[in-house]
């Protein structure tokens, strides 16, 4: 399952250069597949949707730092813990129970984003 911010983030920025893949922005900004990835053209998404990988999107939080789901892999086959959770001070980075993925769904996940 994907990682999360809650709300007790103290937007202290520890997480975000930790994050292998660029899941994770600064509240407000906007965001895009391809960031920190090798991605292009059109990617599909966890919900079956698809999206220009280049395509810049809404921020999901303007008050906190946020996880983009669809490129959190929880660091598996980068680490062996998610990194944005060991670094956080106040323990706001939590698995997102509305992302149940498995070990492997996440490998392959990240093999589509680092090509």
């Amino acid at each position: 399952m994907a990682i999360k911010i809650t709300d007790e983030c103290i937007n202290c920025g520890a997480c975000e250069p930790e994050c292998p893949n660029n899941a994770i922005y600064e509240g407000g900004v906007e965001w895009a597949m391809s960031d920190g990835t090798t991605l292009k053209g059109t990617y599909v998404m966890m919900d079956g949707s698809t999206i220009e990988a280049d395509k810049r999107n809404a921020p999901v939080s303007v008050d906190n730092y946020y996880i983009v789901p669809n490129k959190c892999t929880e660091c598996q086959g980068f680490h062996e813990e998610p990194q944005c959770a060991a670094v956080c001070p106040v323990d706001c980075c939590v698995p997102d129970e509305m992302y149940q993925e498995t070990v492997d769904e996440l490998l392959a996940k990240k093999e589509k984003l680092h090509i």
